[in-house]
C-alpha cells in the first residue's frame, strides 16, 4: 500500500470513532505518556494541539503545568511551510483555528531547539519500528533534520493507527518511542534512558 491509499485507510478508521471511545483512548494514552521516565524527567515539552480526529493531548499538558514543566506547541508558518515551538501558558485563549481544525497560537515566545526534551509528535499512522505517517506537508520532519534539534520524539497515537509497516523514503524521521492507548513501544535502544 502506497502512502497516499495508507493516509486514506487510517483516515477512515479514525473518521470512524465514536467520540465517548476517542475521550476514553485519549486519557488512556495521555496516562500512558505521563507515566513514561522522558515525560517524567523533561522540563521542557513540546506537544500538539490536536485536529478533531486525533488524539487530544489536553490532559497530559495539563499536568505537565502541574509538575512545573515549560509546554510548546507548534506554530505553523504556512507560507515558509515549517513550523517553531512556541510556549503557551493557557488551552483556552491565543489561538487561531484553521479551515479544518488546525488551532495554531498566536502568541507566545519561540522555544529555542536546544531547550525542548521532548517532542510529542502527532501522525496518521506508525508502524512498530518508530516511523511515521504525517499528513504529507513533512513539517515534523523538516524540524527534526535541524541540527540543534536534540529531543526525545515520542509518537502519539490510538492503537488504530498502528499498521504493519509504513512506506518511508530519505527524508522521513522516525519516533524514538511511541505511546497509545494499550502500550508504550520503544525503539533505538531507547527504554533505559
Amino acid at each position: 500500500m502506497d502512502k497516499e491509499q495508507l493516509r486514506s485507510e487510517l483516515q477512515k478508521r479514525l473518521l470512524a470513532m465514536p467520540p465517548e471511545q476517542r475521550n476514553e483512548k485519549s486519557h488512556r494514552a495521555c496516562q500512558n505518556l505521563i507515566s513514561t521516565p522522558k515525560f517524567q524527567g523533561a522540563s521542557s515539552i513540546m506537544m500538539y494541539l490536536p485536529l478533531p480526529h486525533e488524539v487530544d493531548t489536553s490532559e497530559a499538558i495539563l499536568h505537565a503545568w502541574q509538575l512545573g514543566k515549560t509546554v510548546a506547541v507548534p506554530k505553523i508558518s504556512w507560507q515558509q511551510r515549517r513550523m517553531i515551538a512556541v510556549e503557551i501558558n493557557s488551552l483556552e485563549t491565543g489561538f487561531s483555528t484553521s479551515d479544518f481544525g488546525l488551532r495554531n497560537p498566536m502568541t507566545g515566545a519561540p522555544m529555542p531547539f536546544e531547550e525542548i526534551d521532548l517532542v510529542v509528535t502527532p501522525a496518521l499512522g506508525f508502524d512498530r519500528e518508530g516511523n511515521r505517517l504525517g499528513r504529507g506537508g513533512s513539517y515534523y520532519d523538516r524540524f527534526f533534520a535541524d541540527e540543534k534539534f536534540r529531543a526525545s520524539k515520542c509518537g502519539f497515537a490510538f492503537t488504530e493507527q498502528v499498521v504493519d509497516s509504513i512506506p518511508v523514503d530519505s527524508t522521513d524521521v522516525p519516533v524514538d518511542f511511541l505511546v497509545t492507548d494499550e502500550e508504550i513501544m520503544y525503539f533505538n535502544n531507547q527504554e533505559g534512558e
